[in-house]
């Protein structure tokens, strides 16, 4: 045990998709030297209530020791805070702190559900990349114009993955448009149907790319901080302020900083700012 320095306990659910429900529950011991699973607890049958998962929490935390844990870390659901501030109120050396992680993707998640046109763009993305992937020959006319490139790109999360998608949406628009005026594409069967006819349509509307870049402007300065904080190579609470900060300035810049990117940035970066807030006093953030 890193009893000088102190250690980080952290929870991690396994969703169970269909159910949508959290089925297991692990608990990580975080030291210098590495990561340690704990325990992992099967909860497909049990009610995650703040109460039920505090006392799993603090069974941790009297295993290892009060005095040899600096952080507890969980996500930010409803439960979970609830479940911290009980841990904090019982042991008063320990300091809870919502998952930097989560807090991003959660407000990803409010771009593409809050934002009307992040709303339209991306479902009008996953209609045309479920065409074109439902199709073999659709998949080969694709690969041929974008010398093999995928126009799906899979993220950390399923937020994010939409964003990056759109980015490869971007990144190959020539060869999309190229693709739906071709010959190859004029000579099958699939562009005398309505479907088919509709994702032409939209793939040529100017509208839709436009919208494209609105969203990548908007959401992929968060997506870069996401992949800097999932990732295993340091902690992140050594750059995460100023990460926030350089994303929120690149918001606005990339809006020119008129009224509307002002206003969508500080809109957003205040709820983060509050949400991932790891300041040494013992207020937790209340929405």
């Amino acid at each position: 045990m890193e009893k000088k320095i102190g250690c980080l306990i952290m929870s991690d659910g396994l969703i169970d998709k269909k159910k949508k429900d959290v089925v297991f529950i692990t608990f990580w011991l975080i030291v210098l030297k590495g990561q340690f699973v704990l325990s992992s607890v099967d909860t497909s049958n049990m009610s995650k209530t703040a109460n039920k998962v505090f006392e799993m929490l603090d069974v941790i935390v009297k295993r290892i020791g009060e005095e040899n844990i600096v952080q507890v870390v969980t996500d930010n659901a409803a439960n979970y805070k609830a479940t911290g501030q009980l841990l904090m109120e019982k042991r008063k050396s320990l300091f809870w702190t919502s998952c930097a992680t989560h807090c991003i993707d959660l407000i990803v998640e409010d771009f593409e559900k809050k934002l009307e046109i992040h709303q339209v763009t991306i479902a009008k993305g996953r209609i045309i990349t479920s065409y074109i992937y439902s199709i073999i020959i659709l998949i080969s006319m694709l690969r041929h114009f974008t010398k093999g490139r995928d126009l799906i790109r899979i993220a950390a999360t399923r937020f994010a993955t939409a964003y990056l998608t759109l980015r490869c949406f971007n990144d190959h628009k020539m060869q999309l448009m190229t693709m739906f005026i071709s010959k190859q594409w004029s000579s099958c069967r699939f562009a005398r149907i309505e479907e088919g006819k509709r994702i032409q349509n939209c793939v040529l509307d100017n509208r839709f790319w436009h919208d494209v870049t609105i969203c990548i402007k908007t959401a992929y300065p968060l997506i870069k901080v996401l992949r800097l904080v999932d990732s295993d190579k340091k902690p992140a609470i050594s750059f995460i302020y100023k990460a926030m900060d350089e994303a929120k300035e690149k918001i606005q810049v990339n809006f020119g900083s008129v009224k509307k990117g002002i206003y969508l940035a500080n809109f957003y970066f205040k709820c983060c700012h509050l949400l991932i807030r790891m300041s040494s006093n013992r207020d937790i953030p209340r929405f």
